[in-house]
């Protein structure tokens, strides 16, 4: 049976790309099993369009609301909710509009500027709502609620969405590209006598407070033998994307700038660690089971960041704490014998790398239809 899969999910220099990028994973899954999926992106500078119709999806792209932004935009309270650029009313006419005459079997909402107000006025006219969520802090009306993080449980959801809404909670369930499942065997077997060679630096696809610079700059002063690769992977969109290019020309590393990069699975096999912001691509690493520096960028990411602390697959530290605490931190972990095997372990039993295909079963099996 074909499903029509609409996604609404925004990406921006304030939003990043991670949102659309996972509703992009679980879009390559669905269309590798022959369903038609297309998306519903508002026009945001930084927005990732182009990149969703070089994927081969269909795309409607919405005005980016200059001027109409609304304290309606999100939930009251949210802190998101200038992320939307318009009210969620005008949002849900607007998609609404451009899946007209689309009979759509599901419309996938990865926002967090949308709550259960939007689910409840596309459902009424459009398809049936999952969600995807990090967050457990407003209400869903949806049949399918996915969080695929680590450290949060079945009951953060209870309250917020219907009885009868599935829910898929935890790693088991993160969307991640196939690459990722087909090079795991290969790459968990080089995690052995680790020495630490070659890192891989990637602070999300826009790094606009350009933590990058700052990661560098502290590297330089650590005890790290100047032997070492970096491998800096950032987007094209980048504000400081020059300057670090500039950095990297001048550092005692083998340092080089990689821009929107299409093999992350083997850059993240082939290094020894990672230093990297506390998102979606946790996960990734997880997979791969590379050992990672974890850096805290905003609020939402720091439930994913210490339940993979405490599961000691990785290290944590704050943006603000870069330039003093990240050399020690790096030198510690490299000084202790077995550090780096014992987290690539860890790191290993949290993600398998089906979690799209399992996501994709469910949403086109027939008990949900």
């Amino acid at each position: 049976m074909d499903v029509l899969v609409a996604f609404r999910a925004d990406a921006s220099v304030q939003i990043g790309t991670g949102h659309v990028m996972r509703c992009l994973t679980l879009a390559d899954e669905l269309a590798r099993l022959g369903h038609h999926c297309l998306f519903v992106c508002r026009d945001h500078e930084g927005h990732l369009g182009d990149l969703i119709q070089r994927r081969g999806f269909e795309l409607c792209m919405l005005s980016d609301g200059a001027g109409l932004r609304s304290e309606s935009g999100g939930s009251a309270s949210s802190p998101y909710s200038d992320w939307l650029g318009v009210t969620w009313e005008k949002d849900s006419q607007e998609t609404q509009e451009a899946l007209s005459g689309r009979c759509a079997t599901w419309i996938v909402v990865d926002h967090y500027a949308l709550d259960a107000r939007w689910e409840r006025e596309i459902a009424e006219h459009l398809g049936q709502i999952m969600v995807i969520d990090d967050l457990a802090d407003r209400e869903h009306d949806c049949a399918v609620l996915l969080d695929q993080n680590l450290g949060r449980a079945h009951t953060d959801y209870d309250g917020r969405v219907p009885p009868h809404t599935l829910r898929l909670i935890g790693p088991h369930y993160s969307l991640l590209r196939p690459e990722f499942r087909e090079f795991r065997e290969e790459f968990l077997k080089r995690r052995q006598a680790m020495q630490c060679r070659r890192i891989l630096i990637s602070l999300g696809g826009v790094d606009r407070t350009n933590v990058t610079g700052r990661v560098l700059s502290a590297l330089e002063t650590s005890s790290l033998a100047s032997s070492t690769k970096l491998d800096i992977v950032m987007g094209s969109s980048a504000p400081a994307l020059e300057e670090i290019r500039s950095q990297a020309a001048n550092s005692r590393f083998d340092a080089t700038v990689n821009v929107n990069v299409t093999n992350m699975a083997q850059r993240m096999g082939l290094a020894d660690l990672s230093i990297g912001a506390a998102g979606s691509t946790s996960w990734e690493r997880c997979c791969l089971g590379l050992p990672s520096i974890m850096v805290i960028l905003a609020e939402n990411q720091r439930l994913i960041g210490e339940a993979l602390a405490n599961a000691e697959c990785a290290l944590l530290i704050d943006e603000s704490e870069i330039p003093e605490a990240l050399p020690p931190m790096l030198d510690k972990l490299l000084e202790t014998e077995g550090a780096l095997e014992r987290f690539a372990s860890n790191a290993a039993s949290v993600c398998d790398g089906n979690g799209a295909s399992r996501v994709a079963a469910i949403m086109t099996g027939s008990d949900l239809h």
